[in-house]
């Protein structure tokens, strides 16, 4: 019973290290694929234009 407070508190920090993780995996996709798909909805943009 001595260590409860200590593993609560670990749990929250595993839990913040996980949300960081899936933010950086999140944020880099974005990075990766957003110009792309920008392109994508102009091109359909453009086409719906005409």
């Amino acid at each position: 019973m001595l260590f409860a407070p200590k593993e609560r508190g670990q749990g929250l920090v595993e839990y913040a290290l996980i949300l960081v993780l899936v933010a950086v995996v999140v944020i880099a996709v974005l990075l990766i694929l957003g110009p792309i798909i920008g392109n994508v909805f102009t091109k359909i943009n453009s086409q719906l234009i005409k």
